[in-house]
């Protein structure tokens, strides 16, 4: 039976919230709202968790979780920024472009911080709120794709993509696992994988290709 309520279960497991929260850090959202929305995450699974399905709770709730924190991004636009940091990007710009006008040069962090009573820190962080933003995402623009690449706490992410990888595995039929399972764990070639399924070797491309982009969307912002 389905619990409707698991308050505790979910305070047992604030940790996964921090670990799910922590793979989103300095992409434009602050931390405590990652971490709101993870909670939000973490009670939905708490909620619709059923134990009788032989799944451990953390390899359930972590896609749910991550899930929730996507959520922002998806509805919140390319970058959220938060009102008080947006009114200092505003006033440190306005100070910066009226140095420009009277010095003719660019003023240093220091000078800024000097005109404007704030820390260098919080220059250099308004600073950035202003610059244009940069996509997470591969160009399509026919150019050589690139990505920008975000330093994240190894250990961490490590864990939840583990975790995010077994659920979508989990949502495979017993085949399309099989043939995850030799191409990727096993490292056998399309042909050897393709005789061991009862499938020619352009249809273990084929599908694994499809396999591929569904977990592909499932795993990533």
């Amino acid at each position: 039976m389905i619990k409707n309520s698991n308050i505790p279960l979910a305070e047992e497991n604030l940790g996964l919230v921090h670990l799910c929260a922590n793979k989103f850090r300095n992409r434009g959202i602050e931390y405590d709202e990652l971490y709101s929305a993870g909670c939000v995450g973490l009670v939905k699974a708490s909620k619709t968790f059923d134990p009788d399905r032989g799944v451990r709770f953390s390899t359930y709730a972590v896609p749910v979780i991550l899930g929730e924190i996507k959520r922002l991004f998806r509805d919140g636009g390319t970058v959220k920024v938060s009102r008080s940091l947006k009114e200092l990007s505003v006033k440190v710009m306005t100070v910066r472009e009226q140095f420009l006008r009277e010095k003719n040069r660019e003023p240093r962090i220091s000078e800024l911080s000097n005109e404007t009573g704030c820390t260098e820190e919080e220059i250099t962080e308004a600073l950035n709120c202003a610059m244009p933003v940069l996509s997470l995402s591969p160009a399509n623009d026919g150019e050589e794709e690139r990505g920008l690449d975000i330093p994240v706490d190894a250990h961490d992410e490590a864990i939840i993509d583990k975790l995010a990888l077994r659920q979508a595995l989990s949502e495979l039929d017993a085949k399309d696992r099989r043939l995850i399972y030799y191409r990727y764990f096993k490292n056998m070639t399309q042909t050897e994988t393709a005789k061991l399924l009862s499938m020619t070797q352009v249809q273990v491309s084929r599908q694994e290709k499809k396999l591929l982009e569904r977990m592909r969307a499932k795993l990533i912002v």
